[in-house]
């Protein structure tokens, strides 16, 4: 297991302090928050995107994903979505990430928005292996179960499309851990972590403070599979500050996965 944490839990954080943060704790990886707000976004120029490069080949810190918010099951017209979804692959080959994150947001007609993310993932797939990225279908919104990212990625079925498991979406749904991840393990990139007190109230916990069946989620998993911490402190500033979680966070996520004797 490959641990990882998002910006997302420090909103605005200056490059330099995320990667100090990640090496200073043992985090392997960081996936990056990716929208205007923060300081990692498509609008940087060439010399910027080598300057976020070098701070993290500085520190020994790999730039596992960009979480953007292209939403590829959404009503309206494919040119934009295709448009801001090629901005965030070719941000992520300057940057040397592996992962491009997209969001379904599909309407409340199911095929319609299958028919739609399908269409335009299938589009998107031959920029992303030119530029040697792979593009993921968060379990979220309109497909929170990991049965309605795969059909979705299986449709498609291309190579550079896959699927990323946030657990907390997939709980929600009411799917158990074992069968989310029998449909995912094919088209599955990474996974994302978090704890919550209760389906009514997603804020943010330290991991192991809450319900979310994380054992059982890492149980799962093959033992090179990257494992991203999502603290969504970004949607509720009232909670705890990351840093001062993420050893303890890193702790537990080892001992939860930690080889069954």
């Amino acid at each position: 297991m490959k641990l990882a944490f998002s910006t997302l839990g420090v909103p605005g954080m200056p490059v330099a302090e995320v990667v100090r943060l990640a090496a200073g704790h043992g985090y392997q990886g960081v996936e990056l928050r990716t929208h205007p707000e923060e300081p990692v976004h498509p609008g940087l120029t060439p010399r910027e995107r080598a300057a976020v490069v070098e701070e993290f080949t500085r520190g020994g810190v790999e730039i596992l994903a960009l979480a953007g918010y292209v939403r590829v099951a959404a009503e309206g017209e494919d040119a934009p979505v295709l448009a801001e979804l090629a901005g965030l692959v070719e941000l992520a080959r300057d940057l040397g990430a592996a992962y491009v994150r997209v969001f379904p947001g599909g309407g409340r007609d199911l095929a319609e928005a299958d028919a739609t993310a399908a269409r335009r993932l299938g589009a998107a797939a031959p920029h992303a292996a030119d530029m040697g990225v792979r593009i993921l279908l968060e379990t979220h919104d309109s497909h929170r179960a990991g049965a309605d990212v795969a059909r979705v990625v299986g449709t498609v079925g291309h190579g550079q499309i896959g699927a990323l498991w946030d657990v907390m979406h997939t709980w929600l749904a009411g799917e158990e851990p074992v069968t989310g991840h029998a449909v995912l393990a094919p088209h599955l990139g990474y996974v994302q972590v978090k704890d919550i007190a209760s389906a009514q109230d997603t804020a943010p916990l330290a991991l192991g403070e809450g319900v979310l069946p994380l054992k059982a989620c890492l149980d799962v998993l093959d033992t090179d599979t990257w494992v991203c911490w999502e603290y969504e402190k970004r949607w509720h500033p009232g909670t705890p500050e990351l840093p001062g979680l993420l050893a303890a966070g890193r702790e537990h996520l080892l001992r939860l996965g930690a080889p069954k004797q």
